[in-house]
């Protein structure tokens, strides 16, 4: 069988095929694996991260996809969250003893940037989430309800919504609250916050995101399958008006029994001829889903200039701050090839406003808020910067975008699809794309009357939420 596409969609397709038997020969365009989620090396030798990904406690498949392919050990996890506001007001996010949903009580009752009427309006709306287990009624309504019009209902004050909802959602969801399906920011306070003391852990990759996917290309070949590098698919091979195989450069064809496209919405829709797009209503609508950006800024310092791991800003353009140095450091501690220095990147999520902008605008504005957050970098140098703009990061989760996005199993016979885009139930995410490939892989074994399964579950819900949530379960028979 072919998997077309090397991000972790089509690598997760391919690693449960290739356990299940199947030889896998996976074709991917770009020199690298990892798709959107991948480093590159700088002329200068210097490996960064198109943009700095993150995972969370509950990200289940993630974990199981890492675990799969030996990267779970190049993940470290934080169980600490820090945020810093334009007064210089720190807040912290941790879990304390109680279980959940209060674990984070104590830390969130602390938080400096938001006022009293802020954490009371915040609770009331939480409340609102647990009293109906994640899906309140106003999320069910045709077409979906932007987050922004539910935190307004919930009388959401505006620091609240821009110091605590905004500042979670858009960097999760990387989108703006009006252009969110609340359906979508409800699930990541439900799953991430709520239900399971640890669901709000993030883990950092301690490597250059490429250097994750080294386990996959093994793990396949090893398997007797290949993977294959810088070859993009070029047209679909149709015969008698049936899907008959894939065209490459110079005129190379190859065949399958089975087809898992595991590439962007936008590539796929182009691909497609007109007629199987008719033959599934499914794969007519692939325009109707938009896209969403994320901004990298890459600098390096001629000095030392942060030391916490990470840092969150508030109601600045500059979101998260990653301490490359730290997080990505040999048995040194310093970040290889930058001994004396410091390398800092920061992320942007849906940063439509910096499309336009040229680099040195965007490093000049990066630098300012940089200027008031950290006051070391008054006396540092910028020894070198640069600035890596993803204009289609991500499908937008906009409200009723779930009624676009086909499931994996297609009524084209022996092509599946696989990517974050795909009926997953989750937003844009690495979670969503690895599962889309679960789902994928799960739906070709179906179809070839050896059904396995490879999703894994959500994290189950601990502390009174699992107490509550299993009487709950007892009481109806469930």
């Amino acid at each position: 069988m072919i998997v077309i596409g090397g991000g972790l969609a089509g690598l997760a397709a391919g690693v449960a095929l290739a356990e299940s038997g199947w030889r896998v020969r996976l074709f991917e365009q770009r020199p690298f694996l990892g798709g959107r989620a991948t480093s590159y090396v700088l002329p200068d030798g210097q490996h960064v991260d198109n943009c700095q990904h993150v995972t969370l406690g509950c990200c289940t498949n993630l974990e199981d996809f890492y675990r799969r392919i030996g990267a779970a050990g190049k993940i470290t996890f934080f169980d600490r969250l820090l945020f810093l506001d334009p007064q210089g007001r720190r807040g912290e996010m941790h879990a304390g003893r109680w279980p959940a949903p209060f674990h984070l009580t104590w830390s969130f009752a602390a938080f400096r940037p938001l006022t009293l009427p802020d954490k009371l309006s915040i609770a009331r709306a939480m409340l609102d989430i647990l009293r109906t287990k994640g899906k309140p009624p106003d999320l069910l309504e045709n077409g979906g309800i932007s987050m922004l019009e539910w935190l307004r209902r919930r009388r959401q004050t505006k620091d609240a919504i821009e110091r605590f909802w905004r500042v979670v959602l858009v960097s999760a969801l990387d989108e703006e609250l009006a252009r969110t399906d609340a359906r979508f920011g409800i699930d990541v306070f439900w799953k991430a916050f709520l239900s399971n003391s640890t669901g709000y852990r993030m883990g950092v990759p301690a490597v250059p995101l490429a250097n994750l996917y080294d386990g996959c290309k093994s793990e396949i070949e090893r398997r007797s399958g290949e993977v294959v590098l810088r070859t993009p698919v070029r047209g679909l091979k149709i015969e008698n008006g049936a899907f008959a195989g894939l065209r490459f450069d110079e005129g190379r064809e190859e065949t399958a029994d089975a087809y898992v496209f595991a590439v962007p919405h936008t590539e796929l829709g182009d691909l497609l001829p007109q007629s199987m797009k008719q033959s599934d209503p499914a794969l007519a609508n692939l325009d109707k889903i938009n896209v969403a950006p994320i901004t990298g800024v890459h600098l390096w310092f001629d000095r030392p200039v942060m030391a916490d791991p990470f840092l969150t800003l508030l109601n600045t353009t500059t979101q998260w701050i990653f301490n490359k140095s730290a997080l990505c450091a040999d048995s040194h501690g310093k970040e290889k090839g930058d001994p004396a220095g410091q390398y800092l990147q920061l992320v942007i999520s849906a940063s439509y406003d910096l499309l336009q902008k040229p680099r040195q605008e965007i490093i000049d504005l990066c630098l300012g808020e940089l200027w008031e957050a950290l006051p070391a970098v008054r006396d540092a140098e910028l020894v070198k910067a640069t600035v890596i703009k993803e204009a289609a990061a991500t499908f937008s989760p906009e409200p009723g975008v779930d009624r676009w996005r086909p499931r994996q199993q297609t009524s084209v016979p022996s092509l599946f699809l696989a990517g974050d885009w795909t009926a997953t139930g989750w937003p844009a995410t690495m979670e969503g794309a690895v599962r889309s490939g679960y789902l994928a892989a799960e739906a070709l074994l179906r179809s070839a009357g050896t059904p396995r399964r490879f999703l894994q579950p959500d994290l189950e819900p601990d502390g009174f939420i699992g107490m509550w949530l299993g009487r709950q379960s007892a009481a109806t028979g469930n």
